[in-house]
């Protein structure tokens, strides 16, 4: 069994993944009551950027901008992108380009 500790920040992850979402979802996702869902979104909206809303029985957005964690692609992924980029035209290769800056690990050459 999780602690409430643990399972906030699975809610938060949740919310920072989802954008927008009620709080049917939360309970449903986690399997806990109206109360506990309330409670820990109470609890996150004090030190994360989390806005309760008034819609569908009570939602929970997160602010534009802010994401918990930054999420990298798997190493497979980032080949089989860097793999496609010669056959793209000039423009999708440029957006494609900034997808792998904004999502590829930082390379070992890049760190110093």
């Amino acid at each position: 069994m999780q602690s409430a500790t643990e399972r906030r920040q699975l809610v938060l992850e949740y919310i920072s993944d989802q954008r927008k979402v009620s709080m049917e979802d939360i309970m449903h996702e986690f399997d806990i009551s109206r109360s506990t869902a309330k409670r820990d979104v109470q609890l996150l909206s004090c030190s994360y950027p989390i806005v309760t809303e008034n819609w569908r029985g009570g939602g929970i957005r997160a602010m534009d901008g802010w994401y918990l964690s930054r999420r990298y692609l798997h190493d497979d992924q980032e080949a089989l992108l860097r793999s496609l980029l010669p056959g793209l035209q000039p423009e999708q290769q440029e957006t494609m380009k900034s997808i792998l800056t904004a999502f590829a690990k930082p390379s070992k050459e890049t760190k110093n």
